[in-house]
């Protein structure tokens, strides 16, 4: 099936690239609705915002997890889905729905959070789509329990697919979700590595467009060092790719006020604008409290795009290690075995790659981060990654629940209480004075 046929014009990978040279930030938003009518109005919307944007269909949870017939049963009910069942809506009012909204400079990326894409990557072709995202790890461990050997074959299926796509007209583009684990709470050297293994992952499976992530944590200072670390890694090992860094906003837990939301979106805006990535997935000033609007997607597309207009790229940065961390996780999946997907299962194996606390059965669940004085996320345990000698460990005390939610709370109190929302310590002491 052959439903829409790619669109002439540039690719997802060469329009971000026009934005990036002509100075611009280009915004995306999480965006995905099950009803057709109301997706069209949100990427019509997204492509007529004052912003330079690529558009977004978000994939729903059935369809995430492959289960099909539970995406088409809800579909006949009339459900209200968490996004758009690519796969199993009717396809003559799919491609209607994209033949009204792509032009050749308005692409439009798939997103969708599966350990097994394979389905959804032949639908979004079969669409005239190309562009996708996520990744072997990134996609199976947060998301699903099914073995990683499991979903590293599915990902190198599926990256084989889209590469077979490619053409004259169309250079299918692939982003590795890779530096985003868990969201927060990650100490960046891990998730720089994790970013740059599945782009490589991604390339050695015929991907020749690629984007590399990185999320937003908790001080900014360290965040431009991972993300210029990052940029380092890219340079060294994937040096013939067509490339760029997206940035993720925050994706811990958002504040709750308006302002402070507002606020934390800027910022995220000028992190990519100041160390010069070229996209910028935004979220909205409703994350706190249910899914979006159509409006308040574009709200917080308009915003993010003005804050990053005039910002400044950095000078010379520090260095606490970030690159030196990250280089040495790469470095020593590389040395497992010759086949990367065989090595990640391996390293993963013996815990020589560990996402602090993911619940996956394939992860040792050894490592440990936290937060230290001043925002910044450092190694509190590294179980058996070969970073001893690379990090400055603390003394062997236990995180504690509070500590943990103390942790998790940090950036939307840090936001919230500049707009006169009382941090939990604050609503602890009242209450308890009440109780007096």
């Amino acid at each position: 099936m052959n439903v829409l046929a790619p669109r002439r014009g540039l690719s997802f990978g060469e329009v971000v690239a026009r934005h990036h040279a002509q100075g611009e930030l280009v915004v995306q938003p999480r965006m995905g609705f099950a009803d057709p009518g109301r997706m069209t109005r949100g990427l019509l919307a997204t492509r007529s915002a004052r912003a330079a944007t690529v558009g977004t269909i978000t994939i729903d949870s059935y369809t995430r997890v492959g289960d099909h017939e539970a995406a088409r049963a809800a579909l006949a009910a009339g459900a209200d889905l968490n996004g758009y069942p690519l796969v199993d809506h009717d396809p003559v009012t799919t491609a209607a729905l994209l033949d009204g909204v792509l032009t050749g400079d308005f692409p439009v990326q798939v997103r969708h959070g599966s350990a097994d894409p394979r389905r959804i990557v032949r639908a979004l072709l079969d669409f005239g789509l190309h562009a996708t995202e996520g990744g072997p790890v990134s996609y199976c461990l947060p998301y699903s329990r099914m073995p990683l050997s499991a979903a590293v074959d599915n990902w190198r299926r599926s990256c084989e697919t889209l590469a077979e796509a490619r053409g004259p007209e169309l250079e299918p583009h692939l982003e590795t979700f890779g530096g985003c684990m868990m969201g927060q709470l990650c100490p960046p050297a891990l998730l720089v590595a994790l970013s740059v293994l599945e782009g490589m992952f991604f390339w050695r499976h015929g991907i020749r467009c690629l984007s590399f992530s990185y999320a937003q944590q908790t001080h900014a200072g360290q965040d431009e060092e991972a993300v210029a670390a990052l940029q380092a890694l890219i340079r060294e090992y994937v040096p013939h790719a067509r490339t760029h860094v997206v940035i993720y906003g925050y994706m811990g837990v958002y504040p709750r006020t308006p302002g402070g939301a507002l606020e934390l979106i800027a910022e995220s805006a000028r992190l990519a604008a100041r160390t010069g990535a070229s996209r910028l997935i935004v979220k909205t000033t409703a994350e706190a409290h249910r899914l979006p609007t159509v409006a308040e997607n574009v709200t917080a597309l308009e915003h993010a795009a003005e804050a990053a207009r005039g910002v400044s790229r950095i000078g010379r940065l520090g260095d606490t290690g970030i690159h030196a961390q990250a280089k040495a996780l790469v470095d020593n999946v590389l040395s497992l075995d010759n086949d990367l997907g065989r090595a990640l299962v391996t390293a993963f194996a013996r815990g020589q790659l560990d996402v602090p606390f993911c619940l996956h059965p394939d992860n040792a669940g050894r490592a440990r981060g936290r937060l230290a004085d001043g925002g910044r996320l450092e190694w509190q345990r590294i179980g058996a990654m070969p970073l001893g000698d690379l990090v400055d460990l603390p003394g062997d005390r236990r995180m504690t629940s509070n500590d943990l939610l103390d942790a998790l709370r940090y950036v939307e109190r840090s936001f919230d209480e500049k707009y006169g929302l009382p941090g939990i310590e604050t609503v602890n002491r009242l209450t308890q004075g009440s109780r007096t």
